[in-house]
């Protein structure tokens, strides 16, 4: 199985990445970072469309997809490990979207498999990223059956 994460923006050094990359260096399969960005100064729905087309151009083929967004379906932790075992042991690569400051467009929520939601709140791209990766690694830690996850 491999995972990716594309995500949208480009992660600057701070507390956000250190806690994402703490967690990527404990992941078994690794969890494998694709940063997208668009460099023009475009707006609103020219600007979501753009960074779709970039993390549509990242996505690897065959994989399943699910998409981080805030009205996606929240999950508890041993049913986020169940879906991702169940794709680990079907043989399916596994990729994450998350989208810019505007969110996703319409066409990459239409095309995922899954939407994923962390609550309603609205999260920091940056803080999303590693709020992703520790729930990779739980996830990862209750399907091999070790204490870091506990009821």
């Amino acid at each position: 199985m491999r995972l990716t994460l594309i995500a949208v923006g480009r992660a600057k050094r701070g507390p956000e990445q250190e806690l994402f990359n703490s967690y990527q260096k404990r992941l078994n399969p690794a969890l494998d970072l694709v940063e997208v960005e668009e460099k023009r100064p475009l707006s609103g729905a020219e600007l979501k469309a753009r960074e779709a087309e970039l993390i549509v151009a990242k996505i690897p083929e065959g994989a399943f997809l699910i998409a981080l967004d805030e009205r996606g379906k929240p999950l508890a932790s041993r049913k986020f490990a169940e879906k991702l075992g169940d794709l680990r042991d079907g043989g399916r690569d596994v990729t994450f979207i998350i989208g810019g400051a505007d969110g996703l467009d319409e066409s990459l929520r239409a095309r995922a498999e899954m939407i994923l939601g962390f609550g309603p709140q609205t999260w920091p791209h940056m803080l999303v990223r590693a709020m992703l990766a520790e729930q990779v690694y739980r996830a990862q830690s209750i399907l091999a059956g070790h204490p870091y996850h506990r009821d």
